[in-house]
This record gives structure tokens, C-alpha cells and sequence, in this order.
């Protein structure tokens, strides 16, 4: 891929007089109403028709925070990300509740269910990931219009929330269908907050993708120490309904059953890609978009987040051939939101005339996290090797072979396993040592050489840091404070400073907290340090 020459002033002013003023979004979820926000000064300024369409009555809210909503820990309108008044007082059009139908390209036409029609110039699809919906006896799995049971359901959004709120209000029987991340957090919540809750998986751990046998072994014994149940190596077949219709048990291949009031399909998700597909655009694992997230072979119309897949047409282009489906969707909030600041950035270039974006990075290989309340998890990239297995690169004449260094205490929950080579992460696993995973995180990131004494990293979790004897350099005014939006430190400081008193507030400011969440606490402790201070 090659940078863009940039044009001599007159050509682009040219270009921006001719470029196109109608935009329509479709989709209204947390990476539409990111590129919608970036778009807005260019609404407001009467150089774009911009409008979106959500196929929910809400305007977009917070999905990763649906298993929080469901067990009330938080509430619709602090998981908003989106107000569609002051979009409409910045010229924005926003129609909800309205699914589209079909995307007519010939005629440049986002079309509706109700037959509307919108004309554009151009129009970006955002239309997120659906819920996989497993092939089990009892369930529709299309993966269109999927028909589940009464006590069945997903953790996707607002009404999903809805049943497993009304599930843990009666501390009933909660049957979670999936070993990930949404599933593990949805499980523990559910179960803190009183309802019986059993995670039923495949594999001989849950996360098996991700995280070393060790490790898994570490987590299962976690979520049973906070009252979850774990099935594991258990093969679903079918479910079993009462008279009334509605889920009674969990059929497993074995001929067992797991009784419950509620099964929770927690099986990963889908990107959205029949709009595309139905108008005729390229699709594999998603919708396929070049390095500019334009879909192929046309001029006008964009993917970005769950739905896009990075695949160019360049046969010799080494971010596209690296891996067989190129950059298939993460199912990552941030990824998705650098993608919606990029294009809108680039729009506003073609509209506005301001400067053109860099060229929009390839992904790195994302972290996994999973919050929780007495489960802090953080993992990333490979972990498959144990300390004593022989790298295959010690054979060759490289300098840097893989070395490992793990450290357990079975006793207090806590595993820590890295990964280096030439002293720079390759992998990591931290599960009980919060201090030791944020920073393990920003190396990983950043690309940072760790400390020749890895126990330093570990000496973060132990009573000498609370004392102040260890630094984390994630602590710096500089460090990333909020992964998902990019916020750093110093900028929720300024925003305390500044008045904001809650953790609501410096998200409106910042927009941190406003991703995965995991940041919520050190923003909570932010705030109360500073306002501690203040009262001294």
C-alpha cells in the first residue's frame, strides 16, 4: 500500500466543490456513532446531509456493557453514546427504529423497510456483528432471522439485558452456552449478584484459543472460587422445553442434562454483512474493504467496524497476504473506532478541506480482556509455549531466541506467564495480579523491552507497591489510560480538574470508559485521589 500524493492546492479545492454532500450511515451502534461524532462539525457546517440509521428504537448505547445492564450495575442512559436531539440541532437526521431493506447502488439508494428511500453519495455500512446462534436441536440457527425459544437468548442488546435482569431478580438458574470473554463476564456478574449459574464449553478450558493449558486451569478454578460452575469438554446436542415452550434444560452429547431458567448463547458473532451481499459487494468473513475501508470495485460505499474486513486487491500487498482472510473483524470496540476517527477524517479532507489522514495503520494483534469483579484477566498474542519446549528459531542463526518465564500461586488465584523474545513481549498471560497486567499490557502494545528482572513486573502486585516502593510507567501522565478511546492519563486529570466530579462526567469529556469499561476503576480512583487531595 502506498501513501497518496497530495494534490496542489487548486486541484483539491476542485476536487472539494465536487465532492460528494450526502451521507448516509447504516447502523447505529458504538463504531456509527463514533464516525457520526467526527462527522458532526462537517453537518454543522452545512457541507455534508449527513444521516444515520439505527435498526433499534435507542440511539447507540454501549453493548459491552449489556451483561452489566442486565445485572443492574449500570443504566441505559450511562451506557449512551449518542443523543439524538443534539445530533438533530447539529443538522444531523437520525431515524430509528427502522430497519434498511436493500442498498440500490445503480440508483445510489439506501432503501427501508417502510419502502423510504434515501438517496446518497455515500454511504457507510456499519452495521456491527450478530450473535451466532449454535445448530442444536430446538433452535433456529439462521443466522438471519433466528427464532429462540422462550428462555433462550443472547447478550447483544437492550432486551437481551431485559431477560437476564428478570433471571437474576428471581436468583434463578442462569446456563451460559460458551467458554469467551462476553460469556465468562455475563457468568460472573449474574452469579455475584445472586442467580446459580453453570458455563458449559467444549474445550478442556474456557478461552481455549487464547490462553496456555495452565492458565485456562487457573481460570476455571477462579470462577469456581466466585461460585460459578464449569462444564467443561461438554458437547451440546439440543434443548430441552417444559409444556409451555419455554428452555427447561441443556441437552449434552454424553446423555446428561443441565437443568435452568435461562440458556445464554455466549458463542461469539457474526459480522452483518447481507446489505452488502445483497448489493452485490465482495464478502468473505465480512465485508471486504481496501486499506481507504472502501468496499472493492466501487467509489462509494465504506464498511467499518465489526462488519469490515481490511482486504485489498493488491496481490503483493503484505498486510493482505500475511493472513488467508486478511484483516478479518476483531469483534474489538477500538479497532472499530480508529476505523470510524480515519474515515471521517478523510471525509472531512474531502468536504472541508482540512488535512488529509495518515494512512490508517494495520491492527496489531489485540488484548483480552476480562472484567470482572474478583477475576482480573489480561492475555495476549502467543502463549502456547511452555518454558522448556525448544523454539525452533534456537536452531538458526537468529540472536533472539523465545524465552519464557511463568510464575504461579495456585493458592491466592494468581498466574503470570511471558513471553519474550530479545526481551520485547511476544505473549503474555496475567490473571490475579491487576498492576502486573496493566503493565504487561502497555509493553505489549508499546513494544517495550521488559526488565531484565521480570520479577519486578511482578513485585507491582506485591505490599511494597502500595507503599510506593515499585512504579508501574503505566502511572505517567502520558501512558493510555482508556485503550479502547485513547485517552491517556493526563487527560482524565485535566477533565477531574476541570470539575468533572464522576466517572459519567469524564467519559462525556474524555470518552473514557465509554469501551469495554475496564478502565472504569482507575478512573473512579482518579477522581477520588484528586478530590482527596483537594480536601487536604
Amino acid at each position: 500500500m502506498t501513501a497518496t500524493t497530495p494534490q496542489p492546492a487548486a486541484a483539491s479545492s476542485a476536487a472539494r466543490a465536487e465532492s460528494p454532500r450526502r451521507v448516509v450511515v447504516v447502523g447505529f451502534g458504538p463504531v456509527a456513532a463514533r464516525f457520526v461524532d467526527e462527522l458532526r462539525p462537517a453537518a454543522a457546517a452545512g457541507a455534508v446531509e449527513l444521516t444515520v440509521v439505527g435498526e433499534e428504537e435507542h440511539a447507540a448505547y454501549n453493548r459491552v456493557l449489556v451483561a452489566d445492564l442486565g445485572v443492574g450495575r449500570t443504566s441505559l442512559a450511562a451506557m449512551s453514546l449518542a443523543d439524538a436531539d443534539e445530533l438533530a440541532a447539529d443538522g444531523v437526521r437520525v431515524i430509528t427504529g427502522r430497519r434498511v431493506a436493500r442498498i440500490d447502488r445503480s440508483r445510489r439508494r439506501v432503501l427501508l423497510s417502510d419502502a423510504t428511500a434515501l438517496p446518497y453519495d455515500r454511504v457507510v455500512l456499519a452495521t456491527g456483528a450478530r450473535a451466532v446462534v449454535p445448530n442444536l436441536t430446538g433452535l433456529n440457527p439462521d443466522p438471519f432471522h433466528p427464532v429462540l425459544p422462550e428462555g433462550v437468548t443472547a447478550m447483544r442488546d437492550v432486551s437481551d439485558a431485559a431477560r437476564l435482569a428478570e433471571a437474576v431478580r428471581g436468583r434463578r438458574h442462569v446456563v451460559v452456552l460458551g467458554g469467551g470473554v462476553l460469556g465468562l463476564e455475563a457468568a460472573l456478574a449474574a452469579s455475584e449478584e445472586g442467580a446459580t449459574v453453570t458455563v458449559v464449553h467444549h474445550g478442556d478450558r474456557p478461552l481455549g484459543r487464547s490462553i496456555d493449558r495452565i492458565g485456562g486451569g487457573s481460570l476455571s478454578a477462579a470462577l469456581r472460587r466466585q461460585g460459578v460452575r464449569v462444564a467443561g469438554n461438554a458437547r451440546s446436542t439440543g434443548i430441552e422445553t417444559g409444556p409451555d415452550g419455554a428452555f427447561r434444560a441443556l441437552l449434552l452429547e454424553d446423555g446428561s442434562a443441565i437443568d435452568g431458567d435461562l440458556l445464554l448463547l455466549a458463542c461469539g458473532a457474526r459480522p452483518r454483512r447481507e446489505l452488502a451481499e445483497g448489493g452485490g459487494l465482495a464478502v468473505d468473513a465480512g465485508i471486504i474493504v481496501d486499506h481507504s475501508l472502501r468496499a472493492l470495485h466501487t467509489e462509494h460505499v465504506f464498511a467499518i467496524g465489526d462488519c469490515a474486513q481490511v482486504r485489498c486487491a493488491d496481490p503483493v500487498c503484505a498486510e493482505c497476504t500475511a493472513d488467508g482472510r486478511g484483516g478479518a473483524p476483531s469483534g474489538l470496540i477500538a479497532p472499530g473506532w480508529r476505523q470510524a476517527d480515519w474515515l471521517a477524517a478523510q471525509f472531512r479532507h474531502d468536504l472541508l478541506g482540512e488535512p488529509r489522514p495518515a494512512p490508517l495503520a494495520p491492527e496489531k494483534p489485540g488484548v483480552i480482556l476480562l472484567k470482572a469483579r474478583g477475576v482480573n484477566l489480561a492475555l495476549a498474542g502467543n502463549v502456547a509455549v511452555e518454558p522448556w519446549d525448544m523454539d525452533p528459531l534456537e536452531d538458526s542463526c537468529s540472536p533472539a531466541p523465545l524465552r519464557v518465564a511463568v510464575w504461579t500461586d495456585p493458592e491466592h488465584g494468581a498466574y503470570v506467564k511471558m513471553a519474550t523474545r530479545g526481551g520485547v513481549l511476544e505473549g503474555f498471560v496475567a490473571l490475579g495480579m491487576p498492576r502486573a497486567a496493566a503493565e504487561l499490557t502497555l509493553l505489549f502494545e508499546s513494544g517495550g523491552e521488559l526488565p531484565a528482572d521480570r520479577s519486578v513486573i511482578l513485585r507491582l502486585d506485591g505490599p511494597e507497591a502500595a507503599l510506593g516502593g515499585v512504579s508501574g510507567a503505566s502511572a505517567g501522565p502520558d501512558a493510555i489510560l482508556c485503550r479502547c478511546a485513547g485517552v491517556t492519563h493526563g487527560q482524565v486529570a485535566d477533565s477531574v480538574a476541570g470539575g468533572c466530579s464522576t466517572v459519567q462526567e469524564v467519559s462525556k469529556a474524555t470518552r473514557a470508559g465509554t469501551g469495554c469499561g475496564g478502565c472504569r476503576d482507575e478512573v473512579r480512583e482518579l477522581i477520588e485521589r484528586h478530590f482527596a487531595s483537594v480536601a487536604a
